[in-house]
């Protein structure tokens, strides 16, 4: 079972900026989709940006123009670049294999990012 091990949260302010990591633990990571996803208080977690094995990616319209994923498959590792962060990204986010439920691996414990003045 692929362990999934998120970093890089915190306390910013509006405007501020935040790299978020996710390392994998199975070299499987690297044939994979990877995906970003955020669940904010109250809410459904949602997807928020999405990284093929080979490098496109998909981003949801809250987050376009702001937020930056990419991957490094040597380190089998996946990244969030968040940039002109707003109090509404506040919330708890997760990654995880991409696609459909049957191939999603056991959710970490996730990395908490606050926004706020």
């Amino acid at each position: 079972q692929v362990q999934l091990v998120e970093s890089g949260g915190g306390l910013v302010q509006p405007g501020g900026s935040l790299r978020l990591s996710c390392a994998a633990s199975e070299s499987i990571f690297r044939i994979s989709a990877m995906g970003w996803y955020r669940q904010a208080p109250g809410k459904q977690r949602e997807s928020v940006a999405t990284i093929t094995a080979v490098g496109h990616t998909v981003y949801a319209d809250s987050v376009k123009g702001r937020f930056t994923i990419s991957r490094d498959n040597s380190k089998n590792t996946v990244y969030l670049q968040m940039s002109s962060l707003k109090p509404e990204d506040t919330g708890v986010y997760y990654c995880n294999r991409e696609g459909p439920l049957y191939l999603r691996w056991k959710w970490g414990q996730g990395t908490q990012v606050t926004v706020s003045s």
